[in-house]
């Protein structure tokens, strides 16, 4: 039988070769942690080089394959009952607790209004809704001041994809006429935000950061926006993205720190930390597949909420890996984050991953009866940032919590498995690929997107599966050891944790510590068991209320 459309064997060998080498020992060896830098180019983590002959190769045969894949597309993808790859991170006889209380949030009775707009727009959640409760503030001038703020900095910063100037004050105006008849829906009443644009909302642009969708019009709003909506929130602004949910260039330029405008934003929620860093909104929603909440609020300096996998909806967001995705907020405060979560938290017809799972928060549960543990080792050595991260172990001893040593061991090693979320994305935009719309993005060095979405395409199934089995397996491991702590405390970076938890699924709270001597932020984060995010907020509050690096403010957008 004719075998047609097919790569000779050499260039497939060859191709197939390097990158699977390039995985197992490349990234698995040589990049065993993750910081800023590498998710900022987290391609390059991969390493692949091909020459310009192989790479023709490729090209030519996806090529080849396209009227094949016209057919597939008609009578597979178009008529599917579940496009999407489904990822269930439970453990063997684990089930999240499902009996939902009610909030207790300890929100302060009185807060007093700031006489500078400035001052009012660095409050966190918490304050502001107070304001707002208390007519002390109407929430069509807070729109406003964030309205006016964005129209001022955006531009310098590169964060703002989307204005919604017009449907943001017409719904602060309802929110004020509830709030005015004695309807009052909770803490987001009247609250400005903003979210990642790859998120959908009717009527407005999603871009999702790339060139080929810079004018994609999806009619329908993701449920986080909606549930969002009908809290109370204010939609002021869709924010930037690194391009498909990598780095912090998009298809307009590079989003800046607030703190060093010479530097990236980091990413991929780059506009999102950006603009609740420089007082834009009080916070956004972000997402994160591979430290894309916890890199750019470590860069800004503000606090992010990696949820656990499967407790906020997906509907409605750009996919990049089906079984990796999170979304999340990133705020002023570990408290802010948790009103937020307790928002748009909650099982979801529309995306089959959600999982039904409490969030029992309460300002009453007592933070010193928390088992804490901290990676040891992790803690020692010359790492630059070190210092800050003692600081934070100085203020929990000093509060009366009782740390309990430990390290991060695993018999998986989670490098490799990374490169999962690598098929998952060739997947997710086949059809860019297939169809040459790549050719448009902004990025095509070696290690650009286009071309790892050609070369992840020579990955076996075979080996997909195996790291499948083993990452059930580091599930399973890491499960064992979270549920020996309430809370593990851990360098945001440091060692394989940051891989280790997003393949898990577990959630996780970055918090600000301080600077680091070139006077960029850095960060702490809080690990807890899967579902068990109320834990992390109860000692990230701790922290936060007994220091004061979540409030610093940079200083050219503190006017």
């Amino acid at each position: 039988m004719e075998r047609k459309n097919h790569l000779g064997s050499r260039p497939f060998l060859v191709l197939g070769a390097t990158v699977i080498l390039a995985f197992g020992f490349t990234l698995g060896k040589n990049f065993g942690e993750i910081n800023p830098g590498t998710i900022d180019y987290a391609a390059d983590l991969i390493g692949l080089s091909f020459t310009p002959q192989e790479k023709d190769s490729m090209v030519s045969t996806l090529t080849n394959h396209r009227n094949n894949y016209e057919i597939i597309r008609k009578t597979k993808l178009e008529n599917a009952v579940a496009p999407a790859l489904v990822f269930n991170p439970l453990p063997q006889g684990f089930f999240p607790n499902q009996e939902q209380k009610p909030y207790d949030w300890g929100l302060p009775i009185q807060v007093d209004l700031p006489a500078k707009e400035n001052d009012i727009a660095f409050l966190p959640v918490s304050h502001l809704s107070v304001l707002i409760r208390n007519k002390q503030i109407s929430s069509e001038r807070l729109t406003r001041i964030f309205l006016d703020r964005i129209k001022t900095y955006s531009d310098t910063l590169q964060c703002l994809v989307s204005l919604t100037e017009e449907s943001a004050l017409q719904k602060a105006r309802a929110m004020d006429k509830e709030i005015a008849e004695g309807k009052y829906r909770g803490p987001m009443h009247g609250i400005p935000y903003g979210i990642k644009d790859l998120l959908s909302v009717k009527g407005t642009k999603t871009t999702w950061g790339a060139m080929p969708f810079k004018d994609q019009v999806i009619d329908e709003t993701a449920t986080v926006v909606q549930k969002l909506e009908d809290a109370g929130g204010v939609l002021v602004g869709k924010f930037t993205l690194g391009a498909l949910a990598m780095g912090d260039v998009w298809f307009g330029g590079v989003t800046k720190n607030p703190w060093n405008l010479k530097q990236g934003s980091s990413g991929s929620s780059a506009g999102s930390a950006s603009a609740v860093s420089a007082g834009l909104v009080p916070f956004a929603i972000g997402t994160e597949t591979l430290g894309s909440i916890v890199s750019p609020s470590t860069r800004n300096g503000v606090t992010g909420l990696r949820p656990t996998y499967g407790r906020v909806s997906k509907h409605g967001a750009m996919a990049l890996s089906w079984s990796m995705d999170k979304i999340g907020p990133i705020s002023r405060s570990a408290l802010d984050n948790a009103i937020v979560l307790s928002v748009i938290q909650g099982m979801d017809q529309k995306d089959a991953s959600t999982i039904p799972a409490a969030f029992n928060y309460s300002s009453k549960n007592e933070v010193k009866k928390l088992k804490v543990g901290y990676f040891k080792s992790f803690f020692e050595g010359d790492r630059p940032t070190l210092k800050n991260d003692q600081a934070v172990l100085e203020v929990l001893q000093n509060q009366g919590v009782e740390l309990h040593p430990l390290e991060l061991k695993t018999t998986i090693n989670a490098a490799p498995l990374v490169s999962m979320l690598l098929v998952e994305g060739a997947a997710a935009f086949d059809e860019l690929t297939r169809l040459d719309l790549d050719d448009q993005m902004v990025a095509q060095h070696r290690n650009a997107w286009p071309n790892i979405f050609r070369a992840a395409r020579f990955i076996p199934a075979v080996e997909y599966v195996q790291m499948s089995r083993q990452r059930s397996l580091l599930i399973e491991e890491m499960h064992a050891l979270m549920k020996e702590y309430d809370v593990i405390v851990t360098p945001s970076f440091a060692g394989q944790q940051l891989q280790i938890t997003n393949l898990t699924g577990h959630p996780a709270l970055c918090l600000p510590n301080g600077f680091a001597e070139n006077g960029s932020p850095t960060s702490i984060t809080l690990l807890a068991n899967l579902f068990e995010e109320e834990k992390l907020i109860m000692l990230g509050r701790l922290i936060q209320e007994q220091t004061d690096w979540q409030a610093k403010r940079p200083p050219m957008f503190d006017k």
